[in-house]
């Protein structure tokens, strides 16, 4: 039986660290080898890998200034951003690893934290006294969950597999799984031990992750 893995590279990047303490997150090469291991995981024995489709967007290429103390910020040059690139140098270099890269997009605007934003409005706090880690730049991912959601249905329409596992933990991809589901498909949702709604197991045919279990986890 051919089986395709399908992860959502946002929702894995936020897990990573959970559910993976003792890796080295600064290090790409070792999160690659760790992910192919978590996905890899997934397959039984009678199950052959048709591909596995990691979704993601490149970090933003832009150099802003924050409206708090004008300090330059290149995001380009940000560590994370950085790590992102490399993460996806060493994914290219799997076997049967394919990206999926959408796009961020934003509208030149920054945006205060919620929590300041509670204090501003009951006047606990004044805008004199935010600080430059108090507001965020505003960025949008583009195109991932179209990607994803047209992914499951061609794989499902076309026959190339009878099985597909869904690494995320976003309830976006309800109407995409109801396709597949109708279309015969066995579709298994891996949340990476994240509590999901339990309204979602009417759209899943199993549940299950293949990463450790992160200390003091409830379901």
């Amino acid at each position: 039986m051919s089986t395709a893995i399908l992860v959502d590279g946002g929702f894995f990047l936020k897990r990573f660290r959970q559910v993976y303490p003792d890796i080295d997150g600064r290090n790409a090469q070792d999160m690659a080898k760790t992910f192919y291991r978590m996905a890899m995981a997934h397959l039984e024995k009678d199950e052959v890998l048709y591909r596995i489709l990691f979704y993601d967007c490149p970090p933003l290429k832009k150099k802003v200034h924050n409206p708090v103390n004008q300090s330059l910020i290149d995001f380009e040059k940000l560590p994370g951003s950085q790590l992102r690139v490399q993460f996806h140098t060493e994914l290219k270099k799997l076997r049967k690893v394919a990206l999926r890269l959408g796009y961020l997009s934003n509208k030149n605007d920054w945006v205060i934290k919620p929590d300041k934003t509670k204090k501003l409005l009951k006047r606990a706090t004044s805008v004199d006294d935010l600080k430059p880690n108090d507001v965020i730049y505003d960025i949008n991912q583009k195109g991932v969950d179209m990607r994803i959601g047209l992914d499951i249905a061609a794989l499902s329409l076309k026959r190339f597999v009878k099985k597909i596992i869904l690494i995320s933990g976003d309830a976006d991809f309800v109407p995409a799984a109801k396709f597949a589901r109708r279309e015969g498909i066995d579709f298994v949702l891996d949340p990476m031990w994240n509590n999901i709604n339990p309204a979602l197991f009417e759209h899943i045919d199993g549940l299950r992750s293949t990463s450790p279990r992160p200390t003091g986890y409830r379901p």
